[in-house]
């Protein structure tokens, strides 16, 4: 999107903050005394395209990752609190710079991280680096295919963060953490009132972190402060801000010599630290009205503008077999150098009407809307690469580096040349509807549906050709909840879902959606009284129009492989005794290609049956804690673990990254009403593992043996 066009529109939205924030200014001039936030109304808590069901109502799957649990978990970042979700596997994560994710097996485009949403909103597409937590109040993994109400998404499931606004009670802490590897992090979140009806609430972190890694430092920051007005009893006006920027190398991680990792310590960083750090930066405001037209109906309005950025340059290890010499030695790595100036732009208007009704003597709890998005991605990057071996370059030529011995800066950095200059244009409308029958006193049906109108320009600006695609979809989703009894219920699901392809087939023309069904059943139970709840599921999802090649020769690509995935989940969580908290979570996930193809990134055969990328057939994770009180003091211990399963490390390969356990321990003590101490301790016993791969010679080994110490002063 132009210069122009964005500073327009910012200008518009600081206009419009402005004007919101008059009616402040105002009631806080008349008033004489300092402003109270006294809660005299309350507007019902539904979350966008939800509408306002209970867990055992809703016939599918959805885990909340609340800010208890996350703090529990040591979870300051999304990949963190992702993995207490054992139906959820960390994927090729752009050398540490974006967040990448599969939900039951699928993951989104690998070119870009993985969508998410932030209050409903399309928030994850773009270059804004991985998500920190500072700013979210919950994680909610929402599995299954939902485009249904949310339009083009992921296919296995969506993540929807819900961030901290203003709940109208004065207060907040600070909190200042060290760590090892001389890691210092700062958090701030404060609410304040501005008037009897409205609140602003100020939330930030700032940390700088050397690592584990050879010279990796990095640096980031960010400001979430957000604003809500009661216009009246039955209306507010909610305002948010999201400002970061972060600067981290390009990290790709070790390499595996014959299949065979531990060759190199997890340590040894393989880029160029003459490269500097590559900088992520977020500019997003989103604004929503909500009001309440009666008891039983509601209608909310939104929007959402967001710009992120990603630039810089990296030295990576080369993956063309042709040019990679560390096969001929076993020591000397070829890399590539390149040059990202990457911009994306996500632009949201939503509108949504919930309620209840009774119609021919059932009740039904209906959910309607329209929302359009507008999804711009402006790629811009150099690279300086080797020649083939059969020529005989030097090892300037090469940009090697001796991985037993490394050596950085021993040759100049190459200028990097022209490579890709392309921006691409998403565009999307869609009308949705869904509706909650009770047939019986248990037996309730779930009938939905979305229409979307969706359009594609992909600019090549190199080649000065201009391509594009249009197409419509339909996506249904049919559901079903039988109440058992009040604390057990059985549900089934069947959905559709799609996600637009980036680029275009050998005649230029763009690619028809990825498209995905998905048929779930499983049992939901309150235990104990309510003091544990217990999730068992099954599934089978299929996607087609997968991007392959159908040409080796031209290596040119067309939308005609298909993968399944199916598996068994179990999630259960709560209170089994008083001062107790417990979380376990287990998925096992059998995910595969259907038919025979030639991969999109290697152009190597892929036969039927093949396992997909970074995806364990069983995952499992657990934590624990107990709290103790003296007199007005408390002391809570507690810890975790992970298990990751053996995944394939690189596809149509027989390399595996093997599995790991992970364990974590925590200790937090109230010293006094306003100060805390806490100290955690991550990798227990100092495992060596690794997260994720996209080839053998780009694995992210994990973090060893880590400890951290954080004071929170509360305001």
């Amino acid at each position: 999107m132009p210069y122009l066009s964005r500073t327009l529109k910012a200008t518009a939205l600081g206009a419009a903050l402005a004007i919101l924030a008059l009616p402040f200014q105002t009631a806080a001039a008349a008033s004489e005394a300092t402003p109270t936030l006294e809660t005299v109304f309350v507007l019902a808590k539904r979350q966008p395209y939800r509408g306002d069901f209970d867990a055992l109502e809703t016939p599918q799957m959805d885990l909340v990752l609340d800010a208890a649990l996350l703090a529990r978990a040591g979870a300051l970042d999304l990949d963190r609190a992702l993995d207490l979700s054992a139906s959820t596997a960390r994927q090729n994560n752009f050398g540490g710079l974006w967040n990448a994710f599969a939900v039951r097996g699928f993951v989104g485009d690998e070119n870009l991280p993985s969508n998410y949403l932030v209050n409903g909103f399309n928030a994850g597409r773009g270059f804004g680096g991985p998500r920190d937590l500072a700013g979210v109040e919950s994680v909610e993994v929402l599995k299954g295919p939902r485009a249904a109400l949310f339009g083009r998404g992921e296919p296995g499931g969506t993540v929807n963060l819900v961030t901290k606004r203003p709940q109208f009670e004065e207060g907040g802490a600070v909190r200042l953490a060290a760590g090892r590897f001389a890691t210092y992090r700062a958090d701030a979140d404060y609410e304040l009132g501005l008037a009897e009806a409205a609140a602003l609430r100020l939330v930030g972190f700032y940390e700088d972190a050397e690592s584990f890694r050879d010279t990796v430092e990095t640096e980031r920051y960010g400001f979430m402060p957000s604003l809500a007005w009661r216009v009246g009893e039955a209306t507010e006006l909610v305002y948010e801000l999201e400002l970061s920027r972060q600067e981290l190398p390009f990290d790709r991680g070790v390499v595996a010599l014959e299949n065979q990792l531990g060759v190199v310590p997890r340590s040894r960083f393989l880029g160029e630290p003459g490269d500097g750090p590559m900088v992520a930066e977020v500019l997003g405001h989103q604004f929503e009205v909500r009001h309440d037209l009666s008891s039983a109906w509601a209608l909310r309005l939104g929007y959402n503008y967001r710009d992120t950025s990603l630039a810089g340059f990296s030295t990576e290890p080369e993956l063309s077999g042709s040019r990679q010499g560390l096969a001929l030695d076993g020591q000397t790595l070829t890399r590539q150098r390149r040059s990202r100036d990457y911009d994306a732009t996500y632009e949201v208007f939503r509108g949504e009407l919930s309620g209840a009704f009774q119609l021919g003597g059932l009740q039904h709890r209906v959910i309607l809307g329209i929302d359009s998005d507008e999804f711009e991605n402006d790629l811009v990057m150099l690279r300086a690469r080797a020649p083939s071996l059969a020529s005989q370059p030097s090892l300037a030529q090469l940009q090697a580096i001796n991985i037993l011995q490394p050596v950085y800066g021993q040759f100049p950095l190459p200028t990097p040349t022209p490579l890709t200059d392309r921006v691409e244009t998403q565009q999307a409308t869609g009308v949705f509807v869904q509706d909650q029958v009770s047939l019986t006193d248990r037996l309730e049906v779930r009938l939905g549906g979305r229409f979307d109108d969706y359009e594609q320009r992909l600019e090549d600006r190199s080649r000065g050709r201009v391509s594009g695609s249009k197409t419509s979809r339909f996506s249904p989703q049919l559901g079903m909840v039988y109440a058992l009894t009040d604390s057990a219920s059985l549900y089934a699901a069947y959905g559709e879902n799609f996600r637009p392809l980036t680029g275009n087939d050998a005649n230029g023309n763009g690619f028809d959606p990825n498209q995905s069904t998905s048929l779930e059943a499983g049992l939901k139970m309150a235990l104990l009284e309510g003091a544990l709840d217990l999730g068992v599921t099954v599934f089978r999802v299929e996607q087609d129009r997968l991007l392959v090649v159908d040409d080796p020769s031209a290596f040119t690509l067309a939308a005609v492989g298909e993968a399944e995935s199916e598996g068994l989940e179990v999630d259960l969580s709560g209170a089994p005794l008083p001062g107790t908290t417990f979380w376990f979570s287990y998925a096992y996930v059998d995910a595969k290609t259907k038919n025979a193809f030639n991969d999109a990134n290697f152009g190597r055969e892929i036969p039927a049956g093949n396992r997909l990328l970074n995806v364990p057939k069983h995952q499992a994770s657990l934590q624990l804690s107990k709290t103790w009180r003296f007199g007005r003091r408390t002391l809570e211990l507690g810890g975790g673990g992970l298990y990751v399963g053996e995944r394939l490390g690189y596809f149509g390969t027989d390399f595996e990254l093997p599995d790991y356990t992970v364990l974590r321990a925590f200790a937090a003590v109230d010293l006094s009403e306003a100060l805390a101490l806490r100290m955690e301790v991550d990798n227990l016993l100092d495992e060596t593992y690794y997260t994720n791969s996209f080839s053998d010679l780009w694995v992210q080994p994990g973090m060893p043996l880590s400890w951290r110490i954080a004071a929170e002063y509360r305001l």
